[in-house]
């Protein structure tokens, strides 16, 4: 991002944030949620009913769940929860908002203000900034305008799906606090993260179950006086590397509108525009409407939410500990690396199943080895997540327990941990069936490593050994292994064959 030499230009950027809640219902209809796994295929129109609709007579009824999970990521944001709350309605008219106005929050938001900590690098210990939460509201998503017909035939014109017409839907307001297109991406990550292992949605970008809106104008210094450029709303980015290129093209795209006319910020200036994905710029839509233009008033069908202190403290009690926080202790209590402690927490699941194995005994740096090596390689393969292979905590625990008593080599846990996820057979005993269970018998060990010595194809490797050439032992094991079929220890093989060199 660069500007002309003879001025300085600061980029200021705030987020909204829209989160599709992964209810089995809807916001205010028992109609199915798209958001929700059991229903990402449903046909086009199918999860609708007179409400979602807008029909006549047809009266809406509050989804709990829903409240529920916008109060815990407020709480997580830092947020105070509302003693009471409102709906109101936001008329609009657009082709995929059947009631021509969506039930909305206006000026009683369920969740007010907050500080939710990121970090500014994807580095190790990087350091943190605070960005400000004005504030977390619930209402209603809109359906959709599809632009080609299911299966990507082409048509003419644009055609309606209201599946996700009613979808729970919590928008996230910050202050704007991100000076970079990095931070704005880091906060959205983290935000991410943090919803979906708070298990208020599933998070797939591609589905639009996170959407990011940023605001952005630039700051401008010129001979000594500063310019404000009117802010720029980009809608409904659905991936973090848009979010990243939209802001850098609004950067350079606003310095050189305001070098051209001179357009500052001030009332009726503000206005909303796309991302072309291909092109990589920004696309005006239209001028920004302000709330009024909205016509909010109360919905007359709703009765408020009263949150009491109980109910408050119910939810607080439910929240488990933030990713930070917890990659925090995996680095530093549990000794992890920071690329693992990051594998583990990408999935909500798996680090639901690592602190299930932890549970259990397991010594932590092996088994989150054991996991991201064993684990993912099988996922991988069987399409699906590390958590859902069949493995048990506690076979994971006994695996780490067999290889720390060098019991089994690490290509031998590695076929453990394939029959444990087919077996709920405990796995030492696994082990003894399958073979796998080192010989350290040294008594076992040295007719077979007495013949490698001999063997004149050796004499080489033995010779570079008592030469003071200690990498040449380990052709001298991996014979030993290969006569002995994989099962003796290689750590002990060793041993005797250093013994009887120094010896002979």
């Amino acid at each position: 991002m660069t500007t002309p030499g003879d001025l300085t230009a600061r980029l200021v950027v705030g987020m909204e944030v829209h989160v599709e809640l992964a209810t089995r219902s809807k916001m205010f209809t028992a109609a199915p949620n798209l958001a929700h796994r059991d229903h990402y295929d449903a046909e086009p129109n199918t999860l609708c009913d007179p409400v979602v609709l807008g029909m006549p007579g047809v009266l809406p009824v509050i989804n709990r769940q829903a409240v529920e999970m916008s109060m815990r990521v407020g709480l997580a944001l830092g947020c105070d929860i509302a003693g009471t709350t409102k709906w109101d309605r936001k008329s609009y008219y657009y082709p995929d908002l059947p009631k021509n106005y969506q039930i909305s929050q206006y000026d009683q938001p369920l969740c007010i203000g907050g500080v939710f900590e990121i970090p500014i690098s994807d580095a190790p210990d990087a350091a943190t900034k605070e960005i400000r939460i004005t504030r977390a509201h619930l209402e209603e998503d809109a359906g959709k305008l599809l632009h080609e017909a299911p299966g990507g035939q082409a048509i003419d014109g644009s055609i309606v799906d209201l599946n996700r017409a009613g979808t729970p839907l919590l928008e996230i307001v910050t202050e704007p606090d991100f000076a970079s297109p990095e931070e704005a991406v880091q906060f959205g990550q983290a935000l991410r993260n943090l919803c979906r292992h708070l298990g208020v949605t599933e998070g797939i970008m591609q589905k639009g179950h996170m959407r990011f809106e940023p605001n952005i104008n630039v700051v401008i210094e010129r001979g000594g006086q500063t310019y404000k450029t009117p802010i720029v709303e980009i809608k409904n980015l659905n991936s973090f590397k848009a979010v990243d290129g939209a802001i850098r093209f609004e950067y350079s795209r606003q310095i050189e509108d305001w070098l051209e006319t001179g357009r500052v910020m001030g009332a009726g200036a503000k206005s909303t525009r796309g991302w072309d994905d291909l092109k990589q710029v920004t696309i005006l839509q239209r001028e920004k409407e302000d709330a009024h233009d909205y016509r909010y008033f109360p919905d007359p069908d709703l009765v408020p939410v009263v949150v009491d202190d109980q109910w408050r403290a119910r939810v607080q009690s439910q929240l488990s500990e933030l990713p930070l926080a917890r990659e925090r202790r995996y680095i530093h209590e549990l000794g992890l690396v920071f690329k693992d402690a990051r594998a583990i927490l990408s999935e909500p699941s798996v680090t639901e199943f690592f602190e299930q194995t932890l549970a259990e005994g397991a010594e932590p740096k092996r088994a989150a080895a054991m996991l991201l090596n064993y684990g993912a390689k099988r996922a991988n393969e069987r399409g699906c997540l590390i958590n859902e292979l069949g493995i048990a905590p506690e076979q994971v625990r006994d695996i780490a327990d067999l290889a720390t008593a060098d019991k089994i080599g690490s290509s031998a846990a590695d076929d453990l941990f394939g029959h444990c996820c087919d077996s709920d057979e405990p796995a030492h005993a696994l082990a003894e069936k399958h073979g796998l269970i080192q010989v350290s018998d040294t008594g076992q060990l040295e007719g077979f490593v007495e013949q490698v010595l001999a063997a004149a194809a050796n004499a080489k490797a033995v010779a570079d050994v008592r030469g003071g050439k200690d990498k040449a032992i380990g052709a001298l094991v991996g014979q030993v292994m290969k006569l002995s079929h994989g099962k003796a220890n290689a750590k002990v093989v060793g041993q005797l064959i250093q013994e009887k060199l120094q010896a002979g």
